[in-house]
């Protein structure tokens, strides 16, 4: 398949191999804390909002991003956009931004929100994003909190909640609207300003200036913004393709290019979008991370990596069995995904020289499966996509390991908001699927003595807006406290095991982290989402929903009418079966004492719209447990019901 040939290919280069250093702190034999040299110099006059003329000084023609247009990508040269740039600052400008200003923007993924990023820091400004979800109690909380005095809208829904959010307001912010033309009438707006405008707000930009205040998803109180500066944003991007791009060309052969389709509210599609920028890695915008609308952009874009989220390659993996079960092809499937982990599993070993090599009879049952199924299920991401980078929540390996299997390389991280992103990342030539790998270089990672995970590092939030005593307490002589906990192994890999405000602690005693659970539990088709409970209690239970599409598709090759209610199927003795699977998988990953011994399948789904995810997809555990009270104390009153 390649995948052991290809990274082994580029290990053998000095220059990309040893680049990064690893320092390890071990206390009473066992490691605490792990840092990670830097790559390059940091970020020493001037902002980010240089970026689109650095490129088009240096390398004016290159195409640096394709725009979707009349149902064709179209190319977008860095001069064009170093242009289109300009116009629309010298727009904000006219309309009355001042430096340091703040602009929100409440939008789906589009191009039009990475032109305005780079406006807006051209202008001297500072970027407020805005979930396009966002109710209108949430968006008057961060325009209020925030003083944004310019709001950029997407569509005609979006401006009739500003009046609704802003509602009896003394001064509401100046609006414009995308879908009515917002960037035209910005650049119409500016036409009058010269250019030197720009160039002497770009020149009165420091490192140190606020870039954007990003706003926590909010699983529990208000959302806090995030002040991140120039020099964190800057030293996230560098970080990231200084450690990653090298490899990843080296390994394809092709310049990079990406899809994006995580939420540009969110501070890691956002700064994935500054990294490809600053590399000059070609980019399209897809707004939508459902797989019926995600699936066509990529075929058409055609990318060569993507930054996802688990939810993403769960989907792709759960079609791929939804199309074989439907051709009656199910347990055909189930022979390729263990054929696929092993061989992964194999490789993975025989290049980090663990073990042999995959053997013949596992060689040609890779091959034969790859011409079944794997082939389509790299054609499901374009078909040149060879690696993935997967945040926002723990990946389950077995899963890692079916795509590596499949010839997809997919690599972890984890961060926050206040990080910028990725604060540890999978080194390229060395994977470790289960963990969310080392520091990012120029940053140390440090385990408390109660576990927690702490941050420290450029990347790191200067404060909280509005907010400094939270600062304080999140900011421990220079080290950031994420709330999460955690472990090193030896090598300085980063594993998370759960949230520390989320421990279950059973009256038997028993400290229980949920989100190993939930992880494992959410990959097993048909469930969708869940919610693990347990404090206070005398043994874990959880909470299932359905997926609509994994059901959908239960019931149709079961012969089911498709309108089947989910009270109906609760006790259904066949799905329960089936989701009894999923609780299993999910026990596998823990002891007896901390796995799941009741369930119940519930009616509705959490969602953003009804409170109980976050934007960002994270449960709200308290409104899940408020809304579903009486199903909670029917699992210990015998109401539930595992083996």
């Amino acid at each position: 398949m390649g995948i052991r040939r290809d990274l082994r290919r580029a290990r053998s280069r000095p220059e990309l191999a040893e680049r990064v250093r690893m320092e390890l702190v071990r206390e009473d034999g066992v490691v605490r804390q792990a840092t990670a040299s830097p790559l390059g110099e940091p970020l020493r006059s001037g902002g980010v909002g240089d970026i689109p003329y650095t490129n088009a000084a240096q390398a004016p023609e290159t195409v640096l991003v394709r725009r979707k247009r009349g149902g064709e990508w179209r190319p977008v040269t860095a001069a064009a956009f170093a242009r289109e740039v300009t116009a629309v600052a010298k727009g904000l400008i006219a309309g009355g931004l001042e430096p340091g200003g703040r602009v929100a923007v409440m939008a789906r993924t589009r191009y039009e929100w990475q032109l305005l990023d780079f406006a807006i820091w051209a202008a001297g400004g500072c970027g407020v994003p805005v979930y396009p979800t966002s109710s209108a109690d949430q968006l008057a909380w961060i325009l209020e909190d925030s003083g944004a005095e310019q709001l950029i809208v997407e569509t005609p829904d979006h401006q009739a909640l500003v009046a609704e959010a802003t509602a009896g307001w003394d001064r509401a912010p100046q609006v414009w609207q995308l879908d009515d033309g917002a960037v035209d009438e910005l650049a119409r707006l500016g036409e009058p300003l010269d250019d030197a405008e720009i160039t002497a707000r770009r020149a009165a930009v420091t490192p140190e200036d606020v870039a954007t205040i990003c706003y926590t998803s909010g699983t529990t109180g208000r959302p806090k913004g995030c002040v991140l500066t120039h020099t964190a944003l800057h030293a996230e991007a560098a970080a990231t393709i200084g450690l990653l791009l090298p490899v990843f060309e080296e390994i394809t052969g092709q310049r990079a290019s990406t899809l994006l389709f995580l939420p540009l509210a969110h501070i890691l599609g956002r700064t994935i979008q500054l990294s490809c920028l600053m590399a000059r890695v070609e980019v399209g915008h897809c707004p939508s991370i459902r797989p019926d609308d995600l699936r066509p952009e990529l075929t058409s874009f055609r990318p060569t990596f993507v930054v996802g989220v688990p939810y993403l390659f769960e989907k792709i993996h759960d079609t791929a069995r939804a199309t074989a079960e439907r051709i009656g092809r199910g347990a055909s499937f189930e022979r390729a995904h263990r054929i696929a982990t092993r061989f992964g599993q194999t490789e993975l070993d025989a290049y980090l020289g663990r073990g042999r090599r995959p053997g013949p009879a596992l060689a040609a049952a890779r091959a034969l499966y790859d011409l079944l199924v794997y082939r389509r299920v790299r054609a499901a991401l374009g078909g040149r996509l060879r690696y993935a980078i997967s945040g926002g929540s723990p990946l389950d390996p077995e899963l890692n390991r079916f795509f590596l299997g499949c010839g997809i390389v997919i690599y972890e991280g984890y961060g926050l908001t206040e990080t910028c992103a990725a604060a540890t990342l999978v080194p390229p030539l060395e994977p470790r699927p289960g963990t969310v790998g080392t520091p990012v270089p120029g940053v140390s990672v440090r385990i408390a003595d109660d576990g927690e995970v702490l941050i420290r590092g450029p990347i790191v939030l200067s404060s909280y807006w509005n907010a400094p005593g939270t600062a304080t307490d999140a900011l421990r002589e220079g080290w950031f406290a994420t709330g999460d906990l955690g472990s090193l192994d030896d090598q300085g890999y980063l594993t998370i095991t759960g949230r520390k405000k989320d421990l279950l602690i059973t009256t038997g005693g028993k400290n229980v982290s949920p989100a190993v659970l939930e992880d494992r539990l959410r990959s097993r088709p048909p469930v969708g989402q869940c919610l693990v409970v347990g404090d206070n209690r005398p043994f874990v239970a959880a909470l299932v929903t359905l997926e609509a599409d994994a059901l959908r598709h239960w019931l149709r090759v079961r012969g089911r009418p498709a309108d089947t209610p989910v009270a109906e199927l609760a006790d259904d003795p066949e799905l329960r079966e089936d989701v009894q699977r999923a609780v299993d998988h999910a026990n596998g990953a823990v002891s007896r004492a901390e796995s799941i011994r009741a369930f119940r399948v519930v009616t509705g789904e959490f969602t953003e719209e009804n409170g109980m995810l976050t934007p960002s997809l994270k449960v709200r555990r308290a409104a899940v447990e408020a809304a579903y009270a009486d199903e909670i104390a029917g699992l210990y009153e015998g109401g539930g019901g595992g083996r």
